[in-house]
């Protein structure tokens, strides 16, 4: 594996690690229905909403699984996921009040779904990195990246990381190469000097190939055996945490 010049990491399972919040959809409907009754909608209760919700939800899971198999896969708008996913049957005016409300909407879901913690050993690969002339970014796929922007902020990280990539900023998605692309452009890097560290098979080792990174690591997290089917590409290594991702970079300098 070559001395990389960037290092580009996924979001969630590599910088965090995630843990689901099983109320959020309930305290996300509530927050939904005293939006509608602010303008006096009164046609949908907050348990109906929640349902939908959930509903939106579990097709969006699969919606994604299903892009994983696409070359180039676009990203779902924020738009479309409370028009079509949410408010399907939803009265018009409902519908019409969370698609115009869609982004603020999804960055509150983000914020509501998951509870995040850093990865240990992950501000330690950042300092690293700049101390060797390695330049950290993060490239993820995210219904709102400006929630991650906010955890970076928040966490005092968001100056260690040179660029921040997210799908639904760059309206594409993992395994589309262009996410990787968009990052090496920014960085004036070309892929085949930067590595790439993600935790799935299906959209982030095939992303890493798609795009000809230097080298595509994979780090194991909660997800990564959650495969929805086999693909044909391997990593190039495989680490189980960042400290370990540093042992391999160290041996590059060294």
């Amino acid at each position: 594996m070559n001395r990389p010049k960037a290092l580009l990491l996924d979001f969630g399972g590599v910088v965090v690690e995630t843990a689901k919040r099983p109320s959020w959809a309930a305290e996300l409907a509530a927050e939904v229905h005293t939006l509608l009754g602010r303008t006096g909608f009164d046609g949908l209760t907050a348990e109906e909403i929640e349902g939908d919700l959930r509903a939106a939800a579990r097709a969006d899971k699969y919606w994604k699984d299903s892009t994983s198999r696409q070359y180039a896969p676009e990203e779902m708008t924020h738009r479309r996921f409370w028009a079509e996913f949410v408010a399907t049957d939803w009265p018009e005016r409902a519908r019409t009040l969370v698609t115009v409300e869609a982004t603020p909407l999804c960055k509150r879901m983000g914020e509501l779904r998951s509870d995040r913690k850093l990865r240990t050993g992950m501000r330690e690969l950042l300092a690293a990195c700049w101390a060797h002339g390695v330049v950290p970014g993060i490239v993820s796929n995210a219904l709102s990246g400006a929630v991650h922007r906010d955890y970076l902020a928040a966490a005092g990280l968001d100056d260690q990381v040179a660029v921040q990539v997210y799908s639904d900023e760059a309206g594409v998605r993992k395994p589309n190469p262009e996410m990787i692309l968009l990052a090496c452009r920014s960085l004036g890097v070309p892929p085949a000097d930067v590595w790439y560290v993600g935790d799935n098979y299906d959209r982030d080792v095939v992303c890493g190939a798609r795009a000809g990174a230097g080298a595509t690591v994979l780090m194991v997290s909660a997800s990564t055996d959650q495969l929805p089917y086999a693909v044909r590409q391997s990593p190039h290594a495989t680490v189980e945490d960042p400290r370990a991702l540093l042992g391999l970079l160290e041996k590059t300098w060294t």
